[in-house]
């Protein structure tokens, strides 16, 4: 008479297709990102001229859509996969990669505390590098100008940054009609215009220093950032918050679904 034994492991379909829709809005998320990178790319003609890309002093904001767009597309499409394939080796790599994600956010929370000083001197290059770029890219100008508005300041520290603009230069052997002044998102608004003046930062730089903050915003982007974050310390904490549990719970619903595989695996070996 001959004995045979069953292994009562399976796979949890909750974990299964909980892991599933937890990857698939990744997935959709990276479709959309690269969708809107390429959009982008295609408006200023980049896709069919590449090296546009490295005339540009400064960083690309589409650059950046692409990076994410293609990250969270490829995550996605592994823990989709290898979640209804149960597919070992696809979910390891999402589940790695999510943990080395993690590891690398939580490292550079940790070094932008410790080194503060050398966070400042980085950001202020890249700033400067930025504002050297300004009107080169439609897009790093849109960014600029949002940064500059929504925290009400102009150039790094202060507006004597933008002489870095050939535009905006004061030197004698600048031609532009810029000259002297400063982008419109560093104006001070006016509640009674509907319309955005865009030539409202013309000569401001031309008149006396004490004069300028009746016009322009005259702290600088470094200075208003690092007196935003204290003041909104709750809010960025409960943001890395919520990011880092919605990681965790991604990295519990793969290991769990991967010792399933593997239990069911080896019980066929009985």
């Amino acid at each position: 008479m001959h004995y045979y034994r069953y292994s009562n492991a399976e796979v949890s379909c909750w974990y299964k297709y909980l892991l599933f829709s937890y990857n698939i809005v990744f997935w959709l998320a990276g479709v959309v990102f690269l969708a809107v990178g390429l959009w982008a790319w295609s408006e200023k003609g980049v896709l069919s001229d590449l090296t546009k890309v490295t005339r540009l002093h400064g960083v690309d904001p589409v650059v950046l859509v692409l990076i994410v767009g293609v990250v969270m597309f490829t995550l996605g499409f592994a823990g989709c996969v290898g979640a209804l394939r149960e597919n070992i080796c696809l979910l390891q790599f999402f589940c790695g990669a999510i943990v080395l994600i993690f590891f690398l956010e939580l490292a550079v929370a940790v070094l932008a505390f410790l080194f503060q000083d050398w966070v400042r001197d980085r950001f202020k290059e890249f700033f400067e590098i930025n504002i050297k770029s300004y009107r080169d890219d439609i897009d790093l100008q849109n960014l600029i100008d949002s940064l500059q508005k929504a925290n009400q300041c102009c150039g790094a520290y202060g507006p004597e940054d933008w002489d870095l603009n050939v535009y905006f230069n004061c030197s004698g052997e600048s031609y532009s009609r810029e000259k002297c002044g400063v982008p419109f998102s560093c104006c001070v608004p006016d509640p009674a215009q509907k319309v955005v003046n865009t030539q409202c930062g013309y000569d401001v730089r031309t008149m006396t220093k004490n004069k300028w903050d009746e016009s322009i915003f005259t702290k600088g982007c470094i200075p208003a950032l690092e007196a935003w974050l204290p003041r909104n310390i709750y809010i960025v904490a409960g943001i890395f918050i919520a990011v880092s549990l919605l990681q965790i719970f991604g990295i519990f619903l793969a290991r769990t679904l991967i010792s399933d595989i593997e239990a069911v695996k080896a019980g066929h070996h009985f």
